[in-house]
């Protein structure tokens, strides 16, 4: 396996275009060939799964690694000269905006149709779920009472005023979340939802998931909504930060919003055949545990068991079973509620 920046890959593409004599051309590509990722996840868990795939195939992996959104605008910009046999990114919401920029090739596979969900999959094969997370509440039970959390309703309480911390609008797990919501609700009471949790923001929006969760620990606020992993990770990583914090699944009907890593084969694959052999490979058992082993996502496909002790420890809940591709066609309308509260 091997991992490059995305600008090692930029460099590339130019000077092929230029006439470069390139070498042998020969990356260390074995007899079996070689598989080339994009992906803007960077987790353990991702890369045991390639090297998985490496032993068990034979087949190379060479993965490409950059943010979502750049990801998807390289892609775009590489056009047919793209290496790109598989396109994995977080959140629906990307999946979606990738898809709108046509980077993906329709791909039908009965693995891959009996073991994703149909919500979790696009109609026509463009792209797959491979792990799922949950946007929940995670809370200082000191400071916060259970009658006070009943669903995501409750967070734009103005008994919360002054007491929740969040990432910005900008971040695409916010915008999905509250494409879900506009899909639940409608966009009318969505957007009160909205003015009414910015209207008890701590602070102003700052850093990631992890930071919003150190911020309730420090007793910056009293609660903040992140996805269920980070909270999991730290609990591993650094329990004394999670102590006295507790997780709160926003289950009101219909459930707990859940979003999603995803893949797809790339429009311009060199490699067709080893990009729908890769991403079936990524749906069988041993690979879907590791998402929920070594990342502490929950594996895509439902029957998956897994020895992962903290997440089991967060408990069990709801989920809502929204179409993913409903969090991509609400994600303008979403962003523009932002946009119309404050929501910085």
């Amino acid at each position: 396996m091997r991992i490059l920046p995305l600008i090692a890959v930029v460099s590339s593409l130019f000077l092929a275009s230029c006439g470069s004599q390139g070498g042998d051309g020969d990356s260390g590509a074995g007899d079996a060939g070689t598989l080339t990722i994009y992906s803007s996840r960077h987790y353990d868990s991702d890369y045991a799964l390639y090297e998985a795939f490496e032993a068990a195939t034979g087949v190379d992996v060479e993965v490409i690694e950059a943010d979502g959104d750049l990801l998807v605008e390289r892609v775009k910009a590489a056009g047919d000269r793209s290496p790109a046999d598989v396109i994995i990114t977080v959140d629906a919401g990307r999946l979606w905006r990738a898809e709108q920029e046509e980077l993906f090739a329709p791909l039908e596979s009965d693995v891959l149709n009996e073991r994703i969900p149909e919500n979790l999959r696009h109609p026509d094969g463009l792209w797959y779920a491979l792990a799922n997370r949950a946007r929940v509440v995670v809370y200082a039970d000191d400071r916060v009472t259970e009658s006070e959390l009943t669903g995501y309703p409750s967070l734009a309480d103005p008994a919360m005023r002054g007491r929740i911390c969040v990432r910005s609008s900008g971040n695409v797990y916010n915008v999905s979340l509250l494409a879900s919501l506009i899909a639940r609700w409608g966009g009318e009471e969505a957007q009160q939802w909205a003015e009414g949790v910015t209207a008890n923001f701590a602070r102003d929006p700052l850093g990631g998931d992890s930071d919003q969760i150190r911020a309730v620990a420090a007793g910056e606020c009293d609660v903040a909504i992140v996805n269920h992993y980070y909270l999991a990770r730290l609990m591993t990583s650094e329990p004394d930060v999670t102590e006295g914090l507790s997780i709160f699944w926003p289950e009101d009907a219909p459930g707990v919003h859940v979003n999603i890593s995803g893949m797809g084969m790339a429009a311009n694959a060199p490699n067709p055949e080893l990009a729908q052999q890769f991403m079936e490979f990524a749906v069988s058992d041993d690979s879907q545990r590791l998402f929920a082993e070594l990342t502490a996502e929950y594996p895509a496909v439902p029957t998956v068991t897994y020895d992962n002790d903290v997440l089991d420890g967060l408990g069990e809940f709801q989920a809502d079973p929204l179409a993913a591709t409903v969090l991509g066609e609400n994600q303008a309308e979403a962003q523009r509620i932002f946009d119309r509260v404050g929501w910085q």
